[in-house]
């Protein structure tokens, strides 16, 4: 099979039809739409250390591989963290960045980055989409190439790979649906005393001019949009962060993926205050963005986290993925779920080094996992989790 590969510094220099035959389920984050959106709207600029930098592999006419990658010139908004990785790299008179990354932009969340059209060898093309990206780090003398949040079948292929492709693991919090038929019947399934804790939680939001609704993407007007997006910004500014995302860029996710859009709007008195901002996929609900005009005690549980799973029951949602780290997020029904990632490191002994740090790294990880399953609010005879978790 002779194939070729192309390296393109804009996603719009391929088709959102070709692009997104590849995708192996409706998850929204690697839709051509989305990564467009972030690349169209300012939110990817490289002052901000972004550059894109797609892997597309062809077998003449037909595009059948993918990759949604970027040249980074620091590590942010990745939540993969490697920082201390730069530090020692750069302290033995290295040059870490830029890097390679293939990866959804400020977006922790678990999906295909290895994207493999239908009718060819998955395993086979993943391979050759691990080794362009390998190559094009060696091609360039860049420090590294990463592979974040991937699937599992992705991350055994590149761990397979005799090419020091390193492992690493981390843990979110995410919430599975047991076939609930309302919110009353996943509070049964908690220990009595978390059931007590979150019904008085969600009680101050009942009644004393107190509104929350779910909007579906396309019952957002232009004046909810500029609520949520200044709620967005203000909050990430009020925490010393830079607003990366832009406003056209929530505008553009509703004119072009209106379906895969859900916000929770907190109203009092007839004045919005609060939003989170979600997406939707086929069988997963994912929590990313939420602002507020003002701190409220609890606001930030009932919008992010009750409305996602009384929004998952309704609807059929197997997971709600409310976003990275947070063990507060274990009293409230959500358990460590293993997230993926792999990392090549072009020199050998970094690489060695490296691969020493993360063996321990993974006892810890496993250690603490086994601590936090500890302060599981489920009662000892359920089994919240799917099979495999």
């Amino acid at each position: 099979m002779t194939l070729r590969i192309e390296w393109l510094d804009a996603i719009a220099a391929v088709s959102a039809e070709r692009w997104n035959r590849l995708l192996p389920e409706a998850n929204p984050f690697v839709r051509h739409e989305f990564l467009h959106a972030l690349e169209q709207s300012g939110s990817l600029r490289r002052d901000l250390g972004w550059r894109a930098q797609h892997l597309l592999l062809w077998q003449g006419e037909s595009l059948i591989g993918a990759a949604p990658c970027y040249l980074k010139a620091n590590s942010h908004g990745e939540f993969v963290f490697d920082w201390n990785w730069a530090e020692a790299y750069e302290r033995a008179g290295g040059r870490y960045y830029p890097k390679l990354l293939c990866a959804v932009p400020y977006s922790p969340v678990s999906g295909p980055r290895l994207l493999v059209g239908t009718g060819v060898d998955r395993c086979l093309i993943q391979r050759q989409l691990l080794d362009a990206i390998r190559g094009h780090c060696d091609a360039h003398a860049w420090s590294s190439a990463h592979l974040n949040f991937c699937l599992t079948d992705e991350a055994e292929c590149a761990s397979s790979l005799d090419s020091g492709w390193l492992s690493r693991f981390d843990w979110q919090y995410h919430w599975h649906n047991q076939g609930y038929a309302d919110f009353d019947g996943f509070l049964s399934a908690l220990s009595s005393k978390k059931r007590k804790n979150i019904r008085q939680e969600r009680a101050r939001f009942r009644g004393d001019g107190w509104q929350i609704k779910r909007h579906a993407g396309n019952d957002i007007d232009a004046g909810l949009l500029e609520d949520i997006y200044r709620f967005y910004a203000a909050t990430f500014m009020a925490k010393g962060n830079v607003p990366a995302l832009t406003r056209d860029f929530f505008g553009m996710l509703l004119s072009t993926m209106p379906e895969s859009v859900l916000a929770v709007v907190a109203s009092r008195d007839g004045e919005r205050i609060a939003a989170a901002f979600c997406l939707q996929g086929e069988r997963t609900l994912y929590g990313r963005y939420w602002g507020c005009s003002e701190e409220v005690a609890g606001l930030h549980f009932e919008c992010c986290y009750y409305q996602g799973v009384e929004h998952c029951i309704g609807q059929g949602l197997q997971v709600f993925e409310p976003g990275a780290q947070g063990e507060h997020k274990i009293a409230r029904g959500f358990l460590p779920v293993r997230v993926y990632s792999r990392h090549y490191v072009r020199d050998a002994g970094f690489r060695a080094a490296l691969a020493q740090h993360l063996e321990i790294e993974a006892r810890h990880q496993e250690h603490y996992r086994d601590l936090l399953m500890q302060h599981s609010p489920f009662r000892s005879d359920v089994n919240p989790l799917s099979p495999g978790q």
